[in-house]
């Protein structure tokens, strides 16, 4: 199993203003901190079995991606293996600090709880040694005692107590302050409550504190004593000293443990300080992990199977904007450059061959400044320049078609959905033999049937495709239009080159990729059956083919299988063509696609919450309903399940804020609010994932709303007063500040600050390369001979060494400008015990 994305720049985020809950703040850093990750969930074997070895063949798993102890995804059931293939893709941004990314396999029960098979538990800190390589990691057993997260505040001091005899002795004081994020029990907030024990070789007294309902962060405010030691009587001593050999055994134990009534209640975690830590400071006060009993239940892992993943772990910090000004400015002053090989752009790309990721942070970039067609026009260009033969164009993995790709996989993505998602949902759920070769054909299937509803399925694909001309982006037009007039100019004695340059982007890259993985362009959740995935398969290679430009003799020739060569046989060449001709002269004219007016309505979030009833009683299971929320460019609506009529739909430009609800107002976690003209909507998310996704979806749609508010109430208002501020007048102003909503592309999610940081992280970490640019630039400036082809020159595309070799040096001066920023913010360290920095206790 292992974790990726067809889009490599997928962040966790932490936030700032999460950081610091209730009273207790710490100096905020002008900087954000982003972790880049992505995951796929590949593969298991040799799973272990659940109750006894006779259950191994009726195994039915499924796997579990977790921050902490909050499931942010799962994989479908995979049927009786075990060694089952995953093969599932995750990227997400994480909203909140984490201690562990943990990856959990369970045998799927129909009449009982789901069974842990096994887990596999990587520290944040560990994340990096496993970056960017696949690795079988063995299933360790899960242990409920070893299931924790969460932080605790606890102060402690000696104090000096004379008795009544008039002797003298030692109390030791704890205070539990509060925790902050204990886990979810059953999908909802625990009722914690913690001992307090003080631990030594003859000793153990312990205390409890009042349980606390319904909150994963409660706040305890409770001190307790323990006698330490007594000294026979006050006059032998005038300062207390507590002996030597009790402060070295003696310890305070925390226990956290949610409260279960009639059950047994459930260990959430512990952490253990020893009592000297207060030789030399009297008052000790820190945030410490919570941590798990023990090492937890010993069996051995190779009983339980393996996982194989792959996950790529970035971690960036983030500027203030005017830090990135300078670099950003070099970059989206790219199209401009004469030649287009000695800019900026040009130039990462080009010390960046092998990695194709690596251009996707300067397409976002270009794109978000509209700087994107006049610089891929001038790459494509100089492409061109060095094609000779016109069948040819377009065909390597150059930096011109990695842009391209990444361009219409950003910009495409709601067109593919309009376009492919109907037909692509018809072909996996009817689920129809299409299989045509007669050697994979399984007994009892008919080659023609089978024919015949590949055909049929064909012709739905490909006249989705040819009659989507009205909805393709029109950026990815204006790119087609460049790429046309291009070749025309390249080749002018070749009439069909104006089309192939297209048909080579939109068909061989675009549409027959995305009919052939739709889990990578998110038009399915999931990897399709090995059976889907055949006819996916067929489709895309027809597809392909119906697309690309030529006789129909050069498409047959295309195939290597005759199978193929008949069935495609069955397709009518001029309708095909004419109808292939006229989708790409209307994706590529030279007219302008003007806006209707009217903009389509693109779904921009969907998925299953926990809505609030409106004007019910503040607590109670039954305020909270499940519903399906959708939320387009146009309206936010709920319905009673996915396809059904909605049951409320909100005009977006009625929002007035999109704001987190306090944990305290329903005693529910990652509940966020929509401010509009009626009531507001309180929402539950699923997880901390999809709530900060839902966050900035309806942010981003809301910004430019006239009537925006300045101020929200970050609780609910019953029983005559707002709980936030007690404010008792229904109508008051908000008592909080609405957070400010950055400026962003809403379709095309961009944060150029962190694009911006991800280019100096690559130019940064391949510093030798563009030393060897410089030193190429340098040789061939001087050197006044015939031209002639050297190693270190062919590594480079240099046409103008001058000009380049300015550009490297304007490179290095923002970047080592950047380089001192960073140096500057890693002095600035969060105190070791701090909530930001919490001290990892011992352990048992």
């Amino acid at each position: 199993m292992f974790l990726t994305t067809y889009e490599p720049q997928v962040y966790f985020s932490y936030i700032r203003s999460a950081a610091c809950p209730g009273n207790w703040q710490e100096p905020e850093p002008p900087y954000e901190h982003k972790d880049v990750e992505y995951t796929r969930a590949c593969e298991a074997k040799n799973l272990g079995p659940v109750s006894g070895p006779n259950r191994q063949r009726d195994l039915c798993t499924f796997c579990t991606i977790s921050l902490d102890q909050e499931e942010v995804f799962r994989t479908k059931v995979y049927d009786k293996s075990v060694s089952p293939f995953y093969g599932e893709d995750f990227y997400f941004e994480i909203p909140r600090p984490f201690q562990c990314l943990s990856f959990y396999v369970y045998a799927k029960s129909v009449f009982q709880r789901d069974l842990p098979v096994g887990k596999v538990s990587i520290r944040k800190d560990d994340l990096c040694k496993y970056s960017g390589k696949e690795h079988w990691l063995s299933l360790q057993p899960v242990d409920p005692n070893s299931e924790v997260q969460g932080k605790v505040h606890l102060e402690m001091r000696l104090n000096e107590v004379i008795t009544e005899n008039g002797s003298v002795g030692q109390h030791l004081v704890v205070r539990i302050i509060e925790c902050q994020e204990l886990p979810l029990i059953s999908g909802q907030n625990c009722d914690p409550y913690a001992t307090v024990s003080l631990v030594g070789p003859a000793r153990s007294d312990q205390k409890k504190t009042k349980v606390k309902k319904k909150t994963s962060n409660p706040h305890f405010e409770e001190t307790f004593f323990f006698e330490v030691t007594r000294s026979s009587s006050y006059s032998k001593k005038s300062h207390f000293q507590v002996e030597e050999e009790d402060i070295e055994k003696l310890e305070i134990k925390v226990d956290l443990w949610n409260n279960e009534n009639l059950a047994q209640d459930v260990f959430l975690g512990e952490t253990r300080v020893p009592v000297k830590i207060l030789r030399n400071d009297h008052i000790h006060k820190a945030w410490y992990l919570l941590q798990p009993k023990g090492n937890g239940s010993k069996s051995k892992s190779d009983d339980l199977g393996s996982l194989r993943l792959k996950l790529t772990y970035i971690e960036d910090t983030v500027l203030p904007s005017a830090c990135y000004t300078p670099l950003c400015n070099l970059l989206l002053k790219s199209p401009d450059v004469k030649p287009i090989s000695a800019s900026a752009a040009h130039i990462l790309g080009d010390i960046y061959r092998e990695r194709y990721e690596a251009v996707l942070p300067m397409v976002r970039l270009l794109l978000h400044h509209n700087r994107f067609v006049p610089f891929v026009s001038a790459v494509a260009a100089l492409e061109l320049d060095n094609t000779q033969e016109a069948n040819t164009i377009f065909r390597g993995n150059s930096l011109a078609t990695r842009c391209i790709d990444d361009m219409m996989k950003i910009v495409g993505k709601n067109y593919l959905a309009v376009t492919l998602k109907p037909v692509i949902d018809e072909i996996c759920e009817s689920n129809k033999t299409c299989e045509i070769d007669p050697v994979k054909l399984k007994e009892g299937d008919n080659v023609e049937v089978n024919k015949e509803n590949l055909q049929g399925y064909v012709q739905k694909v490909f006249s989705s495709i040819t009659q989507s001309s009205s909805t393709c982006p029109p950026l990815m037009c204006d790119v087609f239009r460049s790429l046309r007039h291009l070749a025309c100019k390249r080749f002018p004695a070749d009439p069909h080159v104006q089309y192939s340059a297209v048909s080579s982007f939109v068909f061989l890259r675009f549409f027959a990729v995305a009919v052939l993985s739709p889990h990578s362009f998110q038009l399915r959740s999931h990897h399709p059956d090995p059976e889907i995935a055949r006819t996916l398969t067929l489709i895309s290679k027809t597809i392909q083919t119906l697309g690309s430009w030529g006789s129909l003799s050069k498409k047959l020739s295309s195939f290597k299988e005759t199978y193929m060569y008949d069935f495609f046989k069955s397709f009518q060449e001029d309708k095909c063509i004419e109808k292939v001709k006229k989708f790409l002269d209307e994706i590529s004219s030279n007219v302008s696609k003007e806006s209707s007016g009217l903009e389509d309505a693109v779904v921009l979030k969907e998925g299953e919450v926990q809505k609030r009833a409106q004007g019910r009683k503040r607590l109670g299971k039954k305020n909270f309903k499940k519903r399906w929320l959708r939320v387009t460019n146009r309206e936010l609506s709920y319905h009673k399940q996915k396809g059904k009529e909605a049951l409320c739909t909100i005009n977006v430009k009625n929002i007035k804020a999109v704001e987190k609800l306090d944990e305290s107002a329903f005693n529910r976690k990652n509940m966020f609010q929509v401010v509009h003209s009626e009531k507001p909507l309180y929402v539950q998310a699923g997880n901390c994932v999809e709530a900060s996704e839902w966050l900035e979806v309806l942010g981003q749609v809301s910004r430019c709303n006239e009537g925006r508010l300045a101020t929200f109430h970050p609780s609910n208002y019953t029983g005559g007063a707002w709980q936030c501020c007690k404010n008792q007048s229904n109508n008051a102003p908000g008592c909080k500040p609405c957070t400010t909503t950055m400026l962003a592309n809403l379709q095309l999610d961009i944060d150029c600050d962190r694009e911006t940081e991800r280019i100096f992280s690559l130019l940064s970490s391949n510093d030798t390369k563009l030393q060897d640019m410089e030193d190429a630039c340098a040789s061939m400036a001087v050197y006044q001979g015939p031209q002639r082809e050297q190693e270190e020159y062919s590594k480079f595309t240099i046409q103008e060494p001058k000009e380049t070799f300015q550009t490297l040096k304007q490179l290095r001066n923002v970047m080592e400008e950047l380089q001192r920023q960073h140096n500057i913010r890693n002095d600035t360290t969060a105190q070791y015990g701090s909530l930001n920095n919490p001290i990892v206790g011992k352990t048992s």
